[in-house]
């Protein structure tokens, strides 16, 4: 996920939630709070309708939602969830505090609508996820979602990996954790190679998320760096 297009996630999703505090609400209160223009915020007011957010328009005060609308737990999926997890981690690189505050303070009302499996599984992502901003990085992956996925849900990963000599091997792994610094890697106990090791996610040929458990890696993210490094 691109730095922009997490910035317009995190925007939309914190729009939602001013809506769902305030009675009413102006366009030029929400371009003065996200620092964006008015023609911006337009365009994010348009995209919440289309998604199914009822906004009404009330001339000459502002936007209102509709009376008794509220965002149902059942809105956002375990995947959805885990894109705003990374979404968070993202927005946690921006330089406004004020930004970073609001965002993360709209993340844990929505963390507190999730149903308790999928908020516990959002709650171990986000420790599990390091993002270092890489800005005008091209997408070279399409794995990261079932990743996340495995990671949280416990489930065995069979990879087709081709090292940096471009030798191919099968690996059987458990992911641990998600790391991006120029590439997102994923950290995962090797079962070949009996050991953690880095696998670059555009390395990756071929994946099959298997139905298969491992048992959980009793350690935080920063014990594993003290530990293994």
């Amino acid at each position: 996920m691109e730095y922009q297009e997490a910035n317009r996630l995190s925007r939309l999703t914190a729009i939602l939630i001013q809506f769902q505090t305030k009675r009413i609400i102006t366009a030029a209160e929400l371009s003065k709070k996200f620092q964006v223009s008015k023609r911006t915020i337009y365009r994010d007011i348009k995209a919440l309708e289309k998604a199914g957010v009822p906004i009404l328009t009330e001339e000459g005060k502002g936007y209102a939602l509709m009376e008794g609308y509220k965002v149902p737990p059942v809105m956002f999926t375990e995947k959805q969830a885990n894109a705003l997890i990374l979404a968070e981690q993202l927005v946690l690189q921006n330089n406004d505090a004020s930004f970073v505050k609001d965002y993360s303070e709209a993340i844990d009302k929505i963390k507190s609508i999730l149903r308790y499996s999928i908020k516990d599984k959002a709650n171990l992502l986000a420790d599990r996820t390091q993002f270092d901003e890489v800005i005008n990085q091209e997408r070279n992956s399409d794995n990261l979602s079932d990743l996340q996925n495995a990671l949280t849900n416990y489930n065995l990963v069979q990879i087709q990996y081709i090292n940096k000599e471009g030798i191919a091997t099968n690996r059987l792994i458990e992911p641990f954790a998600l790391l991006n610094s120029e590439n997102w890697y994923l950290v995962a106990w090797c079962r070949l190679r009996k050991e953690f090791r880095f696998f670059r996610l555009d390395r990756i040929q071929k994946m099959k998320v298997l139905p298969e458990k491992f048992a959980p890696h009793n350690l935080t993210l920063q014990e594993y760096f003290d530990q293994y490094h």
